[in-house]
């Protein structure tokens, strides 16, 4: 079974929320209260731009960019339940593609009611669907959507008719998905958070009538309260909370919902920092590095790009002990469980490459890819995996709704401008040098003022010092060199 524990660090600034499953940090979520996710609100929003090329409009909701909606989440109601894809938790959600023309659906000017089902990113506005979907403890309503169904992550399959036939029974045309927390739960549970989420729909279309374009109808709950009621459930052994209002606010919300989890909040009452108290902060760190080592001594190289994650095994210190393939084997093994609790922990998405360490063998190249499904049926997000090819690669996308942790806790340096690589040494120098000879032929005189970075100056009147030499005994030069320890490393000055 597995040993689970919630953490929530709440302060006037932000929100942290760590997630440990058998000791080991596989989610951790930190929302700064002046960037707070828009994920889950509803907007009144006017349609700015319609782009057939594209299949797509532009959406004023009243956010600093306009927010992007595709076809496929513009509107028509579906009739196979399957395109029905899961959310960010695991549950299920907005409908899939249609055959439909943007143009067809809508127009310039046009007010429309969106949700917002990907934050900001960079440089691209938020994504949007016209398909709602109203989150509940035990439920999640979706009122363009006629079909109902059961969370894919409840396996038992007379526990899923059970729900299913349950949820058939409520009234309407409307579409009823159970998620993972109602599991176990009776019908006068169900129906009394059916009840809840038809009262907030109708509160909404009040709202959405009285209101003009762009504003907000809807606002998530918040960080906290989203937190209990979307990951704290039945599989969760405790919760610690450092914020005497927040336990508070916890406890008045599940003693409405749930009752039976309110003796497992735990109120953290020590001054210390409770994520740095339980070593959570020592495990961010690692979190941020590019490489991970294993257990038995291989490594993980993980590196985040714009276009794709790609993710190297090695097999660092661990030698074996019997043949190369067996080493190979064992570690690929290793890895991939670790692989799947960094692509949580860090929130990586979008296409993912995982370059395997060589396997001969087609049973362990078998073994390893079906590890890894199994593996990635436990990951809350929704994955695509595609066959490991002969060369040990393989390829999955993973669907992203948020930026990933490298992204929240740091920022492009503006040193290497996120390159992460500068110009070598040798290179500055010998730039240096056609500069100052192209300035020597430009202007008379045989003196040169050079000022630049210390390592650089280190650099020329050591290893490279012939480079001085020869501007002087060939080309004439009197190379006067100067330090400014607040150059960037690539910055020089040349002056008479």
């Amino acid at each position: 079974m597995t040993n689970s524990i919630l953490f929530l660090s709440v302060s006037p600034f932000e929100t942290r929320v760590a997630l440990r499953e058998n000791t080991r940090l596989v989610s951790y979520r930190a929302e700064r209260h002046r960037t707070s996710s828009v994920v889950g609100n509803l907007y009144k929003g006017r349609v700015t731009r319609v782009l057939p090329g594209m299949q797509a409009a532009f959406v004023d909701v009243g956010l600093a960019r306009d927010a992007f909606l595709y076809v496929r989440e513009a509107g028509g109601i579906l009739d196979d339940f399957s395109d029905i894809f899961p959310t960010a938790d695991g549950e299920l959600g907005a409908p899939g593609p249609l055959s439909s023309d943007i143009g067809d659906l809508l127009r310039l000017g046009q007010e429309v009611l969106v949700q917002v089902v990907k934050d900001p990113l960079g440089t691209k506005g938020a994504r949007l669907t016209t398909h709602i979907t109203l989150p509940g403890r035990f439920l999640v309503y979706l009122p363009t959507v006629r079909q109902r169904g059961v969370s894919r992550r409840i396996t038992d399959p007379d526990e899923r008719s059970r729900l299913k036939a349950i949820i058939d029974g409520f009234p309407g045309n409307h579409g009823w998905i159970v998620r993972t927390a109602g599991e176990g739960r009776g019908q006068p549970e169900l129906e009394a958070d059916r009840d809840y989420l038809l009262r907030l729909w109708a509160r909404i279309q009040g709202v959405c009538e009285r209101s003009r374009a762009p504003s907000l109808t809807h606002h998530e709950l918040s960080p906290v309260l989203r937190t209990v009621r979307d990951t704290f459930t039945q599989a969760i052994q405790e919760l610690w909370v450092d914020d005497d209002e927040s336990f508070q606010e916890i406890l008045d919300f599940l003693e409405q919902c749930e009752p039976a989890l309110v003796p497992r909040v735990k109120l953290f009452r020590k001054t210390s920092d409770l994520m740095a108290a339980f070593g959570i902060d020592r495990e961010l760190e690692k979190a941020l590095r590019p490489k991970v080592w294993l257990k038995s001594g291989g490594y993980l190289v993980v590196n985040q790009t714009e276009a794709l994650v790609a993710i190297d095994v090695n097999t660092g210190k661990y030698v074996g002990s019997t043949s190369l393939e067996e080493t190979a084997f064992a570690i690929n093994l290793e890895a991939v469980r670790e692989i799947v609790r960094q692509l949580r922990l860090r929130h990586l998405g979008g296409i993912v490459v995982i370059d395997f360490i060589d396997m001969l063998s087609a049973d362990h190249r078998e073994a390893v890819y079906r590890t890894l499904q199994e593996e990635l049926a436990s990951d809350p997000a929704r994955t695509q995996l595609l066959p490991m090819s002969d060369i040990g690669l393989v390829q999955l996308t993973r669907k992203r709704t948020r930026p990933s942790l490298e992204r929240t806790l740091s920022r492009e340096c503006p040193y290497c401008h996120g390159s992460g690589r500068i110009k070598s040494l040798p290179t500055i120098c010998l730039e240096i040098r056609r500069r100052l000879l192209d300035s020597a032929e430009a202007e008379a005189g045989d003196q040169i003022s050079l000022t630049v970075h210390p390592e650089v100056s280190h650099y020329l009147q050591g290893p490279f010092r012939e480079l001085l030499r020869e501007l002087e005994e060939v080309h004439r030069l009197q190379v006067i060199l100067r330090e400014n320890p607040v150059f960037h490393q690539e910055q020089y000055e040349i002056s008479r």
